[in-house]
């Protein structure tokens, strides 16, 4: 057995019904709520109202297809029904061999770009509802994560406490903030807030707009840079002071992988043990000191992470499955973790497959 313990994901997904954005929300809002629709080509596209992009069916419920047969075009029905349908999910569980997971949105992910805040907080609202709903179901395997549009710094807190009061056990947070940005101290009531009330904070990939994005050249390479809007956020939050300001506080940084940590933490000491005069940039401990006691990152198909996990804080590692989009290791996980985490101690394989994740959401 590769663990002691029940093996958790930390970072799986729902696949939004079409009318979920609809189901909680006020006469008024039903026709502006994101929803499927069918195009020219005869297959289905989640649309949201305000935005440029569409979500391509075929691509986000992906898992467990061979290579050759991924497509961006879909319908519906061609989804898991698990992702939607939480009477299912057990029996996909089972099959990949996972005992829990923490549970993201899909569309809610796109939804953290839409520039209308009113939008946002309208729609993330009504999802939490609906998520709150599907893990009721069953509350020992499925974990809901909820969002907030952080429209404000006191908004958010009022976000968090009606989060926690639907039963849900963390909180992603958009990319970019409505007011300044996340080091900005304004903020620092709401960090207390969050460790006072007890709700993981996550960063999840592709919730950042691609302004913020520095990628360039074909779209293969827009796909292998979805991880720098995360590092960037974790990068600000160290040299910006938060973790500083506020040492209870834990942020998850989310499937944006982990072998490149070992790498970041020495680019980020190295930087500051040159500059920090020059920069007039004072913090009480180094920044990958920092890194290592307040990040969580998590990974799925990640060999490197395990490669290097005596560099990193093994506290802080959390493997996830991804069900049920395209990257995931869904059916195989237990053929890629015995390949790739076999040859590590028991004790390491606990942490970075149950003890991390049970400890952090209070499993």
């Amino acid at each position: 057995m590769l663990t002691a313990r029940p093996i958790i994901s930390a970072d799986s997904h729902v696949t939004e019904h079409p009318e979920t954005y609809r189901k909680f929300v006020a006469a008024r809002d039903k026709d502006d709520a994101p929803h499927v629709q069918r195009n020219d080509n005869g297959g289905d596209v989640y649309v949201i109202p305000g935005m440029n992009s569409m979500i391509p069916i075929g691509l986000v419920a992906a898992a467990g297809k061979k290579a050759e047969d991924i497509s961006l075009s879909g319908r519906f029905e061609d989804w898991y029904r698990s992702g939607w349908d939480p009477a299912g999910r057990p029996a996909d569980q089972d099959r990949d061999g996972v005992a829990a997971e923490i549970l993201y949105p899909t569309v809610g992910m796109v939804l953290c770009n839409h520039k209308d805040l009113d939008y946002k907080r309208t729609y993330m609202r009504a999802f939490n509802r609906w998520m709150a709903e599907y893990c009721a179901t069953d509350p020992a395997r499925l974990i809901g994560v909820g969002q907030t549009a952080m429209r404000t710094p006191q908004e958010g807190i009022e976000d968090l406490q009606e989060i926690k009061a639907l039963g849900l056990r963390g909180v992603m947070l958009p990319g970019v903030p409505g007011q300044s940005d996340y080091h900005d101290p304004i903020y620092d009531p709401f960090w207390e807030a969050a460790i006072e009330i007890g709700l993981p904070l996550s960063f999840h990939i592709l919730t950042t707009p691609d302004a913020f994005s520095c990628a360039r050249g074909p779209f293969m390479n827009h796909a292998v840079a979805i991880i720098r809007a995360n590092q960037d956020i974790m990068g600000m939050l160290i040299f910006g002071g938060v973790f500083e300001r506020h040492p209870k506080l834990r942020i998850v940084c989310v499937e944006a992988d982990a072998g490149w940590v070992p790498h970041w933490m020495y680019r980020m000491d190295h930087y500051y043990k040159r500059h920090q005069y020059l920069r007039h940039q004072g913090l009480s401990r180094l920044p990958s000191e920092f890194f290592r006691d307040h990040i969580y990152v998590t990974f799925q198909d990640d060999w490197a992470a395990f490669q290097t996990v005596h560099l990193q804080n093994p506290e802080r590692l959390m493997w996830g499955n991804d069900f049920p989009h395209s990257d995931s290791t869904w059916p195989w996980s237990q053929d890629v973790l015995r390949e790739q985490a076999g040859a590590l101690p028991q004790a390491t394989r606990d942490l970075v497959l149950h003890d991390n994740v049970a400890r952090l959401y209070g499993l």
